[in-house]
């Protein structure tokens, strides 16, 4: 098993990733990886990102960083998950700029929707910090998911009825403050 990956090791596997890069890259970094760089997590079990465009180059890197410094990689999307909520992009947040690698937090309200999904009590902690550090507003949150709510059949491992209570409950006992 692989030690976890905390922020300097997640930092340093950006910056060699941004040492490599030919061309200008958003890299989007999403769950856990996204957690420890926005401070909200000391580590986290893998590097989760997406990369836009993809770009062989930088693929086949990762893995050669992936052994080098013993650290697993996961590209993953909670767009893979979960149906992506309107307006998406417009949510991702810069996190840093490495060279041409633009590094970005995924949408915080679509990882939220994925984490409630997953339900584990690790995604559960990760949205009540991301609700706590006001990155998501629960209400909000209902509102966009009820605009996809309807696109679930496309995602078959989902129960649309244990979702939708997740996030209704998330609403109900976070509320907005006054």
């Amino acid at each position: 098993m692989r030690p976890p990956v905390d922020e300097p090791r997640l930092l340093a596997f950006l910056e060699e990733l941004s040492r490599v890069a030919r061309e200008p890259v958003r890299l989007y970094l999403t769950g856990g990886s996204s957690q420890v760089l926005r401070g909200l997590r000391n580590s986290t079990i893998d590097i989760d990102l997406t990369l836009e465009p993809e770009n062989d180059h930088l693929l086949r890197t990762m893995v050669q960083l992936k052994d080098s410094m013993d650290i697993n990689v996961e590209l993953v999307s909670p767009a893979h998950f979960v149906p992506p909520l309107p307006g998406w992009r417009h949510r991702c947040e810069p996190a840093i700029q490495l060279g041409r690698l633009t590094v970005l937090h995924f949408d915080p309200y679509t990882q939220a929707l994925s984490k409630l999904e997953r339900g584990h009590v690790r995604d559960m902690a990760d949205v009540q910090s991301l609700v706590q550090q006001r990155v998501i507003e629960p209400k909000r949150l209902l509102g966009l998911f009820a605009e996809v709510r309807d696109e679930l059949f496309r995602y078959p491992a989902i129960d649309p009825p244990t979702l939708t209570a997740a996030v209704e409950r998330l609403a109900r006992e976070n509320p907005s403050p006054d």
